[in-house]
């Protein structure tokens, strides 16, 4: 009886719902979300990186009445190329796809996220760098404090060459080596500041809006790409000639 009751109101339903029969929406397809170009538009030839998807636009201009000044982001891949040149040497702009050339050197504040954003290749790479930075600190013994405090009971402590490099190995060595501003400022030697895809807080202000920050989550964001589309072998390889080295903070190979 209960199931002939709900049978009736069932096609009760259907029959009142004058804009789609019952049939017809349960084989509606459920919306999908594309996840690159459309074709249909002609767009399927252009790049993912060169412009905003269009069901990520906003319906109205975030930015109406703003009188924030327009900075300019390059969009040439030919000087994009020739920083990874100058950051991994000849042959660089072979070495990542272009389409995570130009997701590594994108901040998040960039077109809202809409194009993606570096911030998980950054997290990669910091790891990678800070790792080797910890394998040079143990390689280098020299660098150590070789001052032994006098032991109260006349105790010798156990020494080893293959431990002597530890007493370099603190949070607050490896800090002050990786500092921000000496990333950054290396970023700079390799002129990334022409090519990084961001919008500043303050365009006639880069310094306050976070520039350093940013091109130092760079430099780990590059490094991160390299390891996700080449290895670890390579990215280490990156981290050591590219970012340590430079830093002052020679590895053992």
């Amino acid at each position: 009886m209960a199931s002939n009751l709900s049978t009736r109101a069932a096609r009760a339903a259907c029959s009142a719902s004058k804009a789609v029969p019952c049939t017809q929406a349960m084989l509606i397809p459920r919306r999908t979300f594309a996840t690159g170009p459309e074709s249909s538009t002609g767009e399927a030839e252009q790049p993912r990186w060169s412009y905003t998807p269009p069901r990520a636009k906003a319906p109205f201009s975030l930015r109406l009445h703003s009188k924030r000044p327009f900075f300019h982001v390059n969009s040439d891949p030919a000087l994009l190329d020739q920083f990874y040149i100058r950051m991994l040497g000849n042959g660089g702009d072979k070495i990542l796809s272009d389409e995570l050339k130009w997701l590594a050197v994108t901040h998040k504040s960039f077109d809202q996220g809409r194009r993606g954003f570096n911030d998980r290749l950054a997290f990669l790479g910091k790891r990678i760098v800070q790792l080797q930075a910890s394998l040079a600190l143990v390689q280098n013994p020299e660098t150590a404090n070789t001052a032994v405090k006098k032991d109260d009971y006349g105790r010798t402590p156990f020494t080893h060459p293959a431990l002597d490099g530890l007493k370099n190995l603190s949070p607050e060595t490896k800090n002050f080596l990786t500092d921000r501003s000496k990333l950054a400022e290396l970023a700079q030697k390799y002129d990334m500041q022409k090519i990084l895809r961001w919008t500043p807080r303050k365009p006639d202000d880069l310094k306050s809006s976070g520039l350093e920050l940013i091109l130092a989550h760079t430099m780990y964001a590059v490094v991160g790409a390299v390891s996700l589309e080449k290895g670890g072998h390579i990215a280490n390889k990156v981290a050591q000639e590219r970012i340590l080295e430079p830093l002052g903070l020679k590895t053992v190979s």
